[in-house]
C-alpha cells in the first residue's frame, strides 16, 4: 500500500536567490497595466470610490511615456540603450534557463533523476578561470577612459599617426590593466576562499554503507541527508524522521524571513513509524516537489545560489563624464589648431596627430590613481582597531559610504539581538521593574510555603496552588467564583496568580540533553534522563514566550516538563503541580491572543488563560481604569506588552463549549467563522490579572548610533517579516522614531479604493513616521507607485513590516529609481542577501543568523554600532580624497596639455610633441605621482571631530567634492598655470632658447609639488617624505639624463649642460615662473577660506 501524504518543505534560502534576482524585475507585470497608468487625484472625495473596481478605468489618464525618437535622442545617449539592449537580447537568447518544472524526487536515489540539477553550491564570485580576463577587460574598456586610450595606443601602429615612442602609450595603459586584473584577482581569490569554507561544512549522509561524510557542495536532489542538533540546513529538504518519538522537531527559519524564533515541525508520518533510520533505504519512495514559487513558504525546490554582481560607484560614473567633456575638449582644440593652420596639406592626417598631441589632457594615470586609491582605503578600514572585524569585500567602492542618503536597514539580529528580557510586571495598583523581582519572588515562597504546611484549611481558595499530597475531586463547592470579583484580594494572592497564569498560557516546550552514552531511541534513555535546571533548555515559537517562562522560573514557579496533553509546574516548595491541556488556541496574526484551557488534575478545576495584544484585550476583560494607560506608558519605554486574564469555568460550562467547539470545527462550510465564534463565546467578561513588559534586547550603542545617522541627514528604513506590533516596539525602543514624533500606521489595504483613502489620510501628516505591512505595501505599490514613494520619502523614518526578501529588494530599487540617491542596505541574515545586493552599497553583518549576508555584502562588519565609524570617518574620508585625487590628476594633464598648445601655436601650429616620451612618462610617474597619491592620506578634520559633528557628513549627498563646478575651475587653473609656465619659459629665456624645454618643464615639475603641498589640509610624514623623495629624482634626472631635455629629437644635439642649471639666473627665473604659476592661487585661497570659510574649517579652527 503506498502512503501519500501533503508535505511542508524545510527552507534553507542559499538556493533561491537565484530564482528571486529573475523574478524581480515583472514583480506586477501581470497587474491591470493601464490601471497603473491612471493619474488619479490623491485628495478625491469619498464618493469616488463607492463604485466598482473596473470604474477606474473610465479616470483620465495623463501618465503616459513620451515617445522616445530623433537624432537628439540617439547621439545623447539612446545608441547606448539600444546597444545595451541588443546585448540583452543577445545574452538571454545564449543564457536561456530552463522553465521551470514540478520534479519527482526519489528517496536515496540520485540516479533516478529524470533531469540534471545543479550543483549544491554558494557561489560569490564574479568570474570563473576562463571568463575573468575578457571579463575583466571589458569591464575596464567600457568606460571611455580606458578605451580611449586603447585607441590611443592602437593608432601608434600607424606610421604617419605616430607621435613617439610606442612604450610611452603601451606602458601606462599595461600597467593600469594590470593594476587592475591583480585587484580583481584578490577579490576573486577571496570570494572563492569564503566560497569554498561555506561549501565545505560537512554533513552526514545515509548510504547502504552507512553514514558517510559529504561536503554541502556534493549533496545530490535525491540524498538523505541528516542534520544534528544546531546545524544549519545546507538545501532545500523534506522532514522525514527525527529521533524524537512524536515525530515533532523546533526548526528557526532565519534565512528565510529573519525571525530566529522556534517553529514546531512534524516528520512524515509513513517515514517516521519506521523502527529504524537505515529502513529509510529500504522503502520504495519518492517525493514530488511543485516548480519553485516566489512565495517563500510553499517553493521546495534546491537551487544553486549565484551572487556577485559587479557593482560601481557614482564618483567612477562621474569621473566618466567628466572625461567625456574633456575629450570633446581635446577634440574643439585639435579642429582650433587645424583651423588656424588654413587646412593646409592632409590636414585630416594632422588633425588626427593633435589628437593624439592633446590626449595627455585625459590622463592614462587617473584610473590607476583611483584604483590603488580605493585599495588604500580598503586596507585603512581593515586596519581600524575601532571597528575590528571589518572586511572590504569589494574594494570598488569604498567612496560610496560617503554620498548615502537611505539606509535601509533589516530588524532582527541588526538592530535588535532577538534576546528578550522580562522588565515589567503591572498589576494595576502595583508595578514591580527589574528591580523589584525579588518581592515577587518572596511573595510566592510565602504563599507556596503557607500552602504545603500541614495546617493548610480545606476550604482555602483554588486560585493559590494546592499540594501534591493528595488530589482531591473536583467539586463546585470548592468554587468561589460567585464570591470572587466582590471580595478585595491580597497582594500576594494577586501575584500567585499572574506568574501562574504566565507560566500555564503559553506554547514552550522545556528540552533535556540527552546523556553521552545513551541514544534518543532506546528505552532505557528516558530512564536515564537528566532533568536538572542546568540541562533544561526551552524552545517555543516566539522568542517572548521563552522570556516569559524564563521569568517565571527565576522567581520560583518552574515548567519542568510538557506534551501535547499535560505539562507539570515545580513551586518553590518543590512540589509537582500536574495540569492537563484541554485546548489551546494558537495566537494568529488577525486574532493577535492565544487561550489555553487547563484542567489542574489535583482539583480538578478548569481554567480558561489567555493573552494577547491590548488592543485585543481591552473588550474581552472586566472594566478597569488603567490598562490603557499602562500599555502606552511600557509602549513608550519600548517594551512589547502582553495582557494577561483568566476565566474559571465549571464542568458544565465546559463541557457545552467542548461539544459546540466540536461541532463547528467538523463543519464543512465556514469552518473558521464557526470555530472563532465559539471561541469567541468564551472571551467576556474575563478577569484582567496583569500586563507584562518585554524588552527585546537592542544591539550595543544602537540609539547612539541611529541618532548619529540622522544628523548625518540619512534617512532610515527599517525593513523586517516581523509583525507590525513587534516593529512598532522596536522602532521607539531603538530612537529609530523619538519619542516627540507621531507614528502614522497604515491601514491594512486590499483594493485600489482603500489605498487611496489611506494615502489621503496619510497626506494630512506631518513630520510623522510611518508603519505599513507588507501587503498594504504591495498594494499602494501597484496602483500608487510614484505618489506613495514620494510621501513616505518625506518622513524621518519609515518602517515596512511582514516583507517578503523580494519585497526589501524591490524598495531599495524604487528608492533609486525615483529619488536619484544613494542607498545603503545592511543586514545579517540570507533573507537580506536579495536587499544588500539590490543596494549601491551592501553591508552585512556577521552575527547568529550565518555568513550569508556578510559573504554576498560589499563590506563586513561584526556589529551594527561599526557602521557610524565605517560611514562618518571612512567613508566621508574615501570620498572627498578620491574627489581631491582624480581631479589633481585630471589638473595634472590639463596643465601640460595648456603648454603643448602654446608651444605649437608659437611654432607655426606644428603637431610636434614638446616633451619627450621618457619626460611624459616621468612627469605621470616617478616626478608627480608619489605627492599627488600621498592625498590619499589627507584629512580635513579628525576622525573623533567627524563622530562628533555628523552633520558634516550632510555637505557630501549634494556631490559638490566632485561636479561641474569645481571641475570648470580646475581647468581654469590648468589653463592659467600651462599658459604661465610655457610663456614665463619662453619670454625669460629668449637669449636661450635652447633651454626652454629644462627650464619650462622643471617649473611645472615644482608647481606640480607645490599645488600638492598647498591642497593638503592635514599633514603627514609620508607626504613630506614623497615630495622630498619626488624632488630628489627630478634632480638627478637633471644631472644623470640630460640628453632629453633638448629641443626636438636626440639628433638635434640640443643637450642640457650641466653647469647651466647651477647657475643664479637659471634658479631665480624658474622660482619666479613657479612663484608667478601658484601665488595668486594661494591668496585667493586664502581669501576665500578668510571670508567664506567651509563647515570643516571652522571646527577645526
Amino acid at each position: 500500500m503506498a502512503d501519500s501524504i501533503p508535505l511542508n518543505p524545510v527552507r534553507k534560502n542559499s538556493k533561491i536567490i537565484a530564482y528571486y534576482n529573475t523574478g524581480r524585475h515583472s514583480r506586477y507585470s501581470q497587474e491591470d497595466e493601464l490601471a497603473s497608468l491612471d493619474e488619479m487625484p490623491l485628495m478625491m472625495s469619498e464618493e469616488g470610490f463607492e463604485n466598482e473596481e473596473s470604474d477606474y478605468q473610465t479616470l483620465p489618464r495623463t501618465r503616459v511615456k513620451q515617445a522616445r525618437g530623433g537624432l537628439g535622442w540617439f547621439l545623447l545617449g539612446g545608441w547606448k540603450m539600444l546597444c545595451g539592449r541588443c546585448w540583452d537580447c543577445l545574452t538571454l537568447v545564449c543564457r536561456r534557463k530552463k522553465e521551470a518544472k514540478a520534479r519527482t524526487v526519489w528517496l536515496g536515489c540520485p540516479e533516478k533523476c529524470e533531469e540534471k540539477y545543479p550543483r549544491n553550491a554558494i557561489k560569490n564570485q564574479k568570474y570563473n578561470f576562463f571568463t575573468f580576463v575578457p571579463g575583466v577587460l571589458y569591464q575596464q574598456f567600457k568606460f571611455f577612459l580606458n578605451l580611449y586610450f586603447l585607441v590611443v595606443a592602437c593608432s601608434q601602429f600607424v606610421p604617419s599617426l605616430k607621435i613617439g615612442y610606442l612604450y610611452t602609450y603601451w606602458g601606462p595603459l599595461g600597467f593600469v590593466m594590470a593594476v587592475t586584473m591583480v585587484r580583481e584577482a584578490v577579490d576573486e581569490v577571496r570570494r572563492y576562499q569564503q566560497s569554498k569554507e561555506m561549501n565545505s561544512q560537512l554533513y552526514s549522509k545515509l548510504t547502504v554503507r552507512g553514514k558517510v561524510q559529504v561536503k554541502s557542495s556534493d549533496i545530490q536532489v535525491g540524498d538523505l541527508i541528516i542534520v544534528e542538533k544546531n546545524q544549519r540546513m545546507p538545501a532545500d529538504m523534506i522532514f522525514l524522521r527525527t529521533s524524537e518519538k512524536n515525530g515533532s522537531c523546533f526548526l528557526r527559519t532565519d534565512q528565510l524571513d529573519g525571525e530566529t524564533d522556534w517553529k514546531l515541525k512534524v516528520a512524515v508520518l509513513c517515514t517516521q513509524r519506521l523502527p529504524a533510520l537505515e529502513d529509510l533505504l529500504s522503502i520504495n519512495a519518492y517525493v514530488y516537489a511543485q516548480k519553485p514559487q516566489l512565495d517563500i513558504h510553499s517553493f521546495d525546490g534546491n537551487f544553486t545560489r549565484v551572487s556577485g554582481l559587479l557593482t560601481v560607484g557614482l564618483l567612477d560614473l562621474e569621473l566618466n563624464r567628466l572625461t567625456k567633456a574633456l575629450f570633446l575638449a581635446q577634440v574643439l582644440l585639435a579642429v582650433v589648431m587645424i583651423a588656424l593652420q588654413g587646412f593646409v596639406g592632409p590636414w585630416f592626417r594632422n588633425l588626427f596627430r593633435f589628437i593624439v598631441l592633446f590626449s595627455y589632457i585625459i590622463p592614462i594615470s587617473l584610473r590607476v590613481n583611483l584604483d590603488m586609491g580605493k585599495s588604500a582605503y580598503g586596507w585603512m578600514i581593515m586596519k581600524d582597531e575601532h571597528i575590528p572585524g571589518t572586511v572590504v569585500r569589494t574594494s570598488t567602492i569604498p567612496e560610496e559610504l560617503g554620498r548615502l542618503v537611505y539606509l535601509l536597514t533589516d530588524k532582527t539580529g541588526t538592530l535588535t539581538q532577538n534576546e528578550m528580557v522580562f522588565k515589567r510586571l503591572h498589576l494595576g495598583t502595583v508595578s514591580y521593574g527589574t528591580d523589584t523581582m525579588d518581592e515577587i519572588q518572596t511573595h510566592l515562597v510565602r504563599t507556596y510555603a503557607q500552602q504545603a504546611a500541614p495546617s493548610q484549611a480545606p476550604g482555602q481558595p483554588s486560585s493559590g496552588a494546592p499540594s501534591t499530597g493528595t488530589a482531591s475531586a473536583s467539586t463546585p463547592s470548592q468554587k468561589p467564583a460567585p464570591a470572587g470579583p466582590k471580595v478585595r484580594k491580597s497582594v500576594s494572592s494577586r501575584i500567585l496568580e499572574a506568574v501562574k497564569a504566565v507560566a500555564l498560557c503559553h506554547n514552550v516546550t522545556p528540552v533535556y540533553e540527552p546523556s553521552d552514552d545513551t541514544t534518543a531511541e532506546t528505552e532505557t534513555a528516558e530512564a536515564d534522563q537528566d532533568f536538572s535546571d542546568d540541562n533544561r533548555t526551552y524552545q517555543a515559537s516566539s522568542p517572548d514566550e521563552v522570556a516569559l517562562v524564563r521569568w517565571t522560573e527565576s522567581v520560583g514557579l518552574t515548567l519542568v516538563t510538557r506534551d501535547l496533553s499535560s505539562m507539570q509546574l515545580r513551586s518553590p516548595a518543590g512540589q509537582t503541580l500536574s495540569f492537563l491541556i484541554l485546548q489551546v488556541f494558537p495566537f494568529t496574526s488577525e486574532s493577535k491572543r492565544m487561550g489555553i484551557i487547563l484542567r489542574e488534575e489535583s482539583t480538578g478545576d478548569i481554567t480558561f488563560y489567555m493573552k494577547g495584544a491590548d488592543v485585543a484585550m481591552t473588550s474581552i476583560v472586566q472594566y478597569n481604569d488603567w490598562l490603557e494607560e499602562e500599555c502606552g506608558n511600557m509602549a513608550r519605554e519600548g517594551l512589547r506588552t502582553l495582557v494577561v486574564a483568566k476565566k474559571v469555568l465549571s464542568e458544565e460550562q465546559y463541557q457545552d463549549f467542548e461539544s459546540r467547539y466540536s461541532q463547528a470545527r467538523l463543519s464543512l462550510h465556514d469552518r473558521a467563522l464557526k470555530v472563532g465564534a465559539v471561541v469567541e463565546s468564551l472571551e467576556r467578561e474575563m478577569e484582567l490579572l496583569c500586563v507584562t513588559g518585554v524588552e527585546d534586547q537592542l544591539q550595543a550603542d544602537v540609539r547612539p548610533t541611529l541618532e548619529l545617522l540622522r544628523n548625518a541627514g540619512i534617512k532610515i528604513w527599517m525593513l523586517t517579516g516581523d509583525k507590525l506590533e513587534t516593529a512598532t516596539c522596536i522602532a521607539k525602543s531603538s530612537h529609530l522614531v523619538s519619542r516627540s514624533q507621531d507614528v502614522h500606521i497604515f491601514k491594512p489595504v486590499s483594493n485600489r479604493g482603500e489605498a487611496h483613502l489611506e494615502l489621503n489620510s496619510f497626506r494630512r501628516k506631518h513630520d510623522c513616521a510611518l508603519v505599513i505591512s507588507g501587503d498594504s505595501l504591495e498594494v499602494c505599490l501597484r496602483y500608487y507607485e510614484h505618489e506613495f514613494v514620494e510621501l513616505a520619502c518625506q518622513c524621518p523614518a519609515v518602517v515596512c513590516c511582514r516583507c517578503s526578501p523580494t519585497q526589501k529588494a524591490h524598495i531599495v530599487k524604487l528608492l533609486q529609481q525615483h529619488t536619484d540617491n544613494r542607498t545603503c542596505a545592511i543586514g545579517d541574515g540570507g533573507n537580506d542577501v536579495s536587499m544588500i545586493q539590490a543596494a549601491d552599497c551592501g553591508i552585512g553583518i556577521e552575527g547568529k543568523e550565518g555568513k550569508q549576508a556578510s559573504l554576498a555584502a560589499d563590506f563586513s562588519i561584526t556589529q551594527f554600532k561599526h557602521i557610524g565609524r565605517l560611514l562618518m570617518v571612512h567613508g566621508r574620508n574615501s570620498y572627498k580624497r578620491s574627489a581631491s585625487l582624480g581631479q589633481f590628476v585630471m589638473h595634472r594633464g590639463m596643465v601640460i596639455s595648456t603648454m603643448q598648445a602654446v608651444f605649437s601655436s608659437i611654432f607655426y601650429f606644428a603637431s610636434v610633441p614638446l616633451y619627450q616620451g621618457f619626460l611624459m612618462v616621468g612627469y605621470a610617474t616617478i616626478y608627480t605621482m608619489f605627492p599627488v597619491f600621498s592625498l590619499v592620506l589627507d584629512q580635513d578634520v579628525k576622525p573623533e571631530m567627524a563622530l562628533l559633528y555628523p552633520e558634516l557628513y550632510k555637505d557630501l549627498t549634494k556631490g559638490r567634492s566632485l561636479s561641474f563646478k569645481t571641475f570648470l575651475i580646475w581647468v581654469l587653473i590648468s589653463v592659467y598655470q600651462g599658459g604661465i609656465l610655457m610663456y614665463g619659459a619662453l619670454l625669460l629665456f629668449e637669449s636661450e632658447f635652447v633651454h626652454v624645454v629644462a627650464i619650462s618643464f622643471t617649473a611645472l615639475v615644482l608647481t606640480e609639488l607645490l599645488m600638492v603641498a598647498l591642497t593638503v589640509r592635514t599633514w603627514h610624514w609620508v607626504m613630506v617624505l614623497a615630495e622630498l623623495f619626488s624632488l630628489l629624482c627630478y634632480a638627478a634626472s637633471l644631472a644623470f639624463l640630460n640628453e632629453y631635455f633638448g629641443v626636438g629629437t636626440v639628433s638635434c644635439g640640443a643637450f642640457l649642460d650641466l653647469p647651466f642649471i647651477i647657475t643664479p639666473a637659471f634658479l631665480w627665473k624658474v622660482s619666479a615662473i613657479t612663484g608667478v604659476s601658484c601665488l595668486p592661487l594661494y591668496i585667493i585661497k586664502y581669501l576665500k577660506r578668510k571670508f567664506s570659510p567651509p563647515s570643516y574649517s571652522k571646527l577645526s579652527s
